[in-house]
């Protein structure tokens, strides 16, 4: 089966720790997989890119901004017309802050509502319009404790994430119909990486415990979710360790 048939997954917001997981484990599905993070990074995603090819994948990088429509459109007509018809979407940009409320400017609030919000509408809107063409396609948002709950500190982020999963909601809802799989998938718990580790003196210990998340085992999860049946679709999975108080 060629490239351009086996389809292409788009992965917005592949950082160096889940991001880059999830690319790597669509990659080893046969996708062609295009990532993109912020223009500022492409030498990370260059990186990334290279190394999925270096494993035998196929890979492409861009630096993209998400939250500028005309910027995601132009992308996604690109993939579609060079590389080969997007099959999976991961939205995956974090946008995590925490600031007391009091602190909280309105171009926090604001940028981080961009990020985690606007941005998620505008990507899956515009590889909506080419998977309802087709019939199928699966859309994957990445959620978080605060897609649920807000905590303290938070406001920002949790308004965000509050709101990325009723987009999720909506979606799943309107175009299940159309045969395009939804799903959000809640991040409960710290996950494995550069962030983590320099924040988490134990954190290499408590990994081999398994008591904080690890970023291959979160993606084999995105990967089954693309590949179920119709007759038995998952709108939302929450992962979290299994010593996670919740």
């Amino acid at each position: 089966m060629s490239e351009a048939e086996r389809g292409v997954c788009l992965v917005i917001g592949a950082g160096d720790g889940l991001g880059a997981s999830i690319a790597r484990a669509f990659a080893r599905e046969g996708l062609g997989v295009c990532v993109t993070r912020r223009p500022r990074h492409t030498d990370a995603i260059d990186t990334l890119a290279e190394a999925i090819r270096a494993e035998g994948g196929k890979a492409y990088s861009f630096g993209l901004d998400a939250r500028v429509e005309a910027d995601v459109a132009a992308l996604v007509e690109r993939i579609e017309r060079e590389i080969g018809a997007i099959e999976v979407l991961v939205f995956n940009i974090g946008a995590n802050v925490s600031f007391p409320v009091v602190e909280t400017t309105t171009q926090v609030y604001s940028k981080v509502w961009e990020m985690a919000a606007l941005a998620g509408f505008l990507t899956s809107r515009e590889a909506a319009r080419a998977m309802i063409e087709r019939g199928r396609g699966t859309i994957l948002f990445t959620g978080a404790t605060a897609s649920l709950r807000g905590g303290a500190g938070f406001s920002a982020f949790a308004g965000a994430k509050h709101a990325l999963r009723a987009l999720a909601q909506s979606l799943a809802r309107e175009l299940g119909p159309k045969g395009v799989h939804v799903a959000h998938v809640v991040i409960d718990g710290a996950i494995d990486g550069a962030f983590i580790r320099g924040r988490m003196p134990d954190a290499a210990e408590r990994l081999a415990r398994e008591e904080i998340l690890a970023p291959d085992e979160i993606a084999r999860n995105y990967v089954w979710l693309h590949k179920q049946r119709r007759s038995a679709w998952t709108f939302e999975m929450d992962l979290r360790p299994w010593k996670e108080t919740w």
